[in-house]
């Protein structure tokens, strides 16, 4: 019997095809998707839990305070590596895999035969209305890690503290996210991953997110190879940031107030800082996004007072500091 997950409520990649569909008897207003895990030495059949990252921008941007940007569609697979997740809001997504066994297996983008570690390279699903989406086979292989060293581009001095993924996430300022954090020489160890070419992350407190190689975004990043049972080395210098402020007035502010920072084009996060009455976010030059304040118990305001990501103002982010005023006290333009 297939495990069933139920959830609640873009175009494909160059050289991708959307996966089969069947359809069922009556239209439902939401699809499912099914698919396989396996070992991809043996064949046999492996335990993992699946993301369904959408690539519509409205439905990527639905990340919030604590959550990583993989979407909120997903389950798990059954004894014997079966899945089905049902109630997907029809439309597009990529399939990230996290295995059980993460000391036999490592995380992986799911591709059409076999795994990568690049998001954009992930095979695409098309989910319609009322139909089953066969998704290709996931097939686990070994893992092995990346290690390397974070410094200040500027003064060459160690960076204490940064976080090191390979999804971008929305930080709690309560809980410490589940990523490497470099140590006091500036070390990180970034574990369980697929033998593919992966791109790292690298974000925290005072710093400008920004992907290995020191670009804003996963497209342009650096990657590099990681073996099955190796460890393949990335250092990272980091840029200086510029700063991105401004002012926020609300009737009721939340217990934990966020402007979140968004690629203007992809939708990916690029940043996000804690507030108050006002927020400094850090970010890095050359980016053009749009923000978001998650800042009271109602729906988030794009800037200036937008209700969907693609009602907000993009904002350009130079080597000049940029002011960006939220002020939800008035009424959504949406």
């Amino acid at each position: 019997m297939l495990l069933l997950l139920s959830a609640a409520p873009g175009p494909a990649s160059p050289g991708h095809a959307a996966a089969t569909v069947t359809g069922h008897a009556a239209a439902t207003a939401t699809g499912s998707v099914t698919t396989t895990v396996q070992d991809a030495g043996t064949g046999a059949p492996a335990r993992a839990c699946v993301s369904l990252v959408p690539l519509d921008r409205e439905q990527l941007t639905r990340v919030y305070i604590g959550e990583s940007q993989l979407g909120r569609l997903g389950g798990c697979t059954d004894e014997q590596g079966r899945i089905e997740v049902t109630g997907v809001e029809p439309g597009r997504y990529r399939l990230f895999a996290q295995p059980y066994e993460t000391g036999r297996y490592g995380r992986q983008w799911v591709g059409g035969h076999g795994g990568t570690g690049q998001r954009h390279r992930a095979w695409v699903v098309l989910v319609g209305a009322g139909v089953t989406s066969t998704a290709p086979r996931i097939r686990l292989d070994p893992p092995g890690q990346i290690s390397g060293r974070v410094t200040d581009a500027v003064t060459g001095l160690p960076v204490v503290g940064a976080h090191v993924a390979v999804v971008p996430f929305v930080p709690h300022p309560k809980y410490t996210p589940d990523t490497a954090i470099s140590d006091d020489t500036g070390r990180y160890t970034v574990t369980g991953l697929g033998s593919y070419d992966w791109a790292l992350r690298f974000s925290g407190p005072r710093i400008a997110a920004q992907w290995s190689g020191g670009v804003g975004g996963a497209l342009l990043a650096r990657t590099v190879r990681v073996r099955p049972g190796g460890t393949a080395t990335l250092h990272q210098a980091l840029r200086p940031p510029t700063a991105v402020r401004g002012s926020i007035r609300v009737d009721e502010p939340a217990a934990y107030g966020t402007v979140v920072a968004f690629d203007a084009v992809t939708g990916d996060v690029t940043g996000a800082v804690d507030v108050g009455t006002s927020y400094d976010l850090p970010m890095l030059p050359g980016q053009l996004v749009r923000l978001r304040c998650d800042c009271s118990f109602g729906p988030g305001r794009w800037y200036p007072a937008g209700s969907r990501f693609t009602d907000g103002t993009p904002v350009w982010v130079g080597r000049a500091p940029v002011t960006a005023d939220f002020d939800l006290t008035i009424g959504t333009d949406g």
